[in-house]
């Protein structure tokens, strides 16, 4: 990449950027080699004109929120990384009771406004590490709750540079999976409709949910989340445990001792490690009870 080029693109539109960024910075997991460019848009003017950039001239183009349930080469990634951070994060009132957010919003964020607003629906995502745009590309749940269950459209930019809306059952939203679950669309923001609440209530519900998350899962440390899909049937994390794998190490990359369904980076933990201790998994717990484990983690670079 001509990142001269880049440059003056950036500076006459307005986006901040930067040269070989450590991602590591921004995965939940603390594991990542450098963006080529790291660029900030703060609006969709600006995505779209990144968008169009990088088809013109042929460069790799990754959207990237809070990274929380990604995991990144230690090689890093070549071309343009487009985060979607705090200046993508505006959340407002859009009627009695719907919330819109901007993408780079964090899930946390957007529970406190809806809290703060006396809004009920969003309690399960409270504790959940990601963003907004994440959440609806990969419909997250948790505790009997899914972004299906409250979200009314998403908003994106297709590969074009032209914007565009999903509502519906054109969100094809199922379990760990939407229709921008192909990558053919750079989601930018969402619409919730929620119920009206008592706000004591709402609070204890989204306290009780992070107190069970505290308890059961490894808050303490890094990790991208649950790293394996629900397999038909069965749980991962029993699987695991079943197959005597907590606590199984590779290099940094452990089995969490607290809940078998992650794996934490329990120091200097590289790419390369987690994906071994994947593969060691996938392989026990497939001789030793049948069922096939998919990676819920998205694998990147």
């Amino acid at each position: 990449m001509d990142r001269n080029k880049f440059a003056e693109f950036a500076n006459e539109h307005g986006i901040k950027f930067f040269e070989h960024e450590e991602l590591s910075k921004h995965t939940s997991f603390k594991i990542g080699g450098p963006a080529e460019i790291f660029a900030k848009p703060e609006n969709n003017e600006q995505v779209s004109a990144i968008i169009k950039y990088c088809k013109e001239n042929d460069i790799p183009l990754l959207p990237l929120g809070k990274g929380s349930n990604v995991l990144v080469s230690d090689n890093g990634i070549d071309g343009i990384v487009m985060y979607f951070g705090n200046d993508f994060g505006k959340i407002e009132i859009i009627d009695e009771n719907t919330i819109y957010c901007e993408a780079g919003a964090g899930l946390a964020a957007l529970c406190n406004f809806a809290l703060d607003n006396e809004l009920s629906g969003l309690e399960f995502a409270y504790g959940i590490p990601g963003s907004v745009g994440g959440a609806v590309f990969m419909n997250a749940g948790a505790y009997g709750g899914e972004i299906k269950d409250v979200i009314v459209y998403a908003d994106h930019i297709d590969k074009n540079g032209k914007a565009g809306r999903f509502t519906g059952e054109e969100l094809q939203m199922s379990y760990r999976h939407s229709a921008y679950s192909a990558k053919e669309y750079f989601i930018t923001g969402a619409a919730f409709k929620l119920e009206k609440g008592e706000k004591s209530e709402i609070k204890a519900k989204m306290d009780d949910l992070l107190g069970r998350r505290f308890n059961k899962q490894p808050m303490d440390k890094p990790s991208a989340g649950s790293t394996f899909k629900r397999p038909e049937g069965a749980f991962a994390s029993a699987l695991i445990d079943q197959c005597g794998l907590k606590g199984y190490r590779v290099g940094g990359a452990e089995v969490s001792t607290k809940h078998a369904g992650f794996v934490v980076n329990i120091g200097g933990a590289t790419c390369e490690d987690v994906l071994k201790l994947i593969k060691d998994v996938q392989e026990k717990v497939k001789n030793d009870t049948g069922f096939s484990l998919e990676p819920e983690v998205e694998i990147l670079g």
